[in-house]
């Protein structure tokens, strides 16, 4: 009876073990998981607060909102480079938008030779060093004037962008049933009002995600403006390199923290835009 017993209750000691190392290999990787996302933020925020913090401390020696009010001060550099990075982001979002709607209406909506080659050709921007690159478009910029102006600087992040704007666009279309646009065609529209009418609105969330994209790429980018604007423009990317050259953590950190704002945000807004019905029509 007793080995019965023994030989029921075996399976199921083993099973409880495995269940419960399985549960605390997850739990660890969960952990592990949230500090890598949580910990460099959690770095940020102390030093956002931290008026004084040296070695050996590992903690603040003293906290206080001095800095903050360094940064949100009106005749700071920080908010005018805040005005000059949003500045740029609207622009190039209208820029791109110029651009990757009539491409990616017809890179989605025709049958077009080489479209595969063409969308590759919308990734090239992001295949090669971005140093190199960029090092080379202020040389040309140079030629014609466009260094150290928000236009050059436009201009790069735009065509930085359009590999987001394109790619997502020509998915958004792809993703619209043609019945629709043939039964506006039937009730007499013309191809323009169908166009305006029936395929732009139903294209629109996809849109408005790859807008919310471009707007980010434009915001948080540092490269191109560093080459292309330097000295005359300042983004808020730019202020907070040169405040973490020059040792300024907590400058640094805030400006971080600011940037990170609209990129929480603008981010539930593609969760909510970006359907997957058009994600599975990316790249397709």
């Amino acid at each position: 009876m007793t080995t019965g017993a023994n030989a029921i209750a075996g399976p199921r000691v083993r099973s409880l073990a495995a269940s419960t190392a399985g549960a605390s290999l997850r739990g660890l990787a969960l952990g592990v998981f949230a500090f890598a996302i949580l910990g460099p933020l959690a770095n940020l925020v102390l030093w956002s607060v931290a008026e004084r913090w040296y070695t050996p401390f590992k903690l603040p020696v003293v906290y206080g909102f001095r800095y903050w009010e360094a940064v949100f001060r009106p005749t700071g550099d920080a908010m005018a480079s805040l005005g000059t990075s949003i500045e740029i982001a609207l622009l190039t979002v209208v820029f791109a938008f110029a651009l990757s709607i009539p491409a990616g209406y017809a890179l989605g909506r025709l049958r077009l030779p080489g479209r595969v080659l063409l969308l590759i050709l919308f990734m090239l921007p992001q295949a090669f060093p971005s140093v190199a690159i960029y090092m080379n478009v202020a040389r040309i910029f140079y030629t014609f004037g466009w260094t150290g102006t928000v236009a050059g600087v436009v201009a790069v992040h735009t065509v930085h962008g359009l590999v987001y704007s394109v790619w997502i666009a020509a998915a958004a279309f792809a993703a619209i049933d043609r019945d629709l646009e043939l039964a506006a065609r039937n009730l007499g529209a013309s191809a323009w009002r169908t166009f305006l009418t029936v395929t732009l609105p139903l294209a629109t969330p996809g849109l408005m995600a790859s807008a919310v994209f471009v707007f980010l790429e434009s915001l948080d980018e540092f490269t191109g403006t560093f080459f292309v604007g330097v000295p005359q423009v300042s983004t808020l990317p730019l202020l907070l390199y040169n405040a973490s050259m020059g040792g300024n953590y907590q400058i640094a950190s805030i400006t971080a923290l600011i940037l990170l704002v609209p990129s929480i945000l603008f981010m539930l807004v593609i969760e909510r835009f970006l359907n997957p019905q058009v994600l599975s029509r990316i790249g397709r």
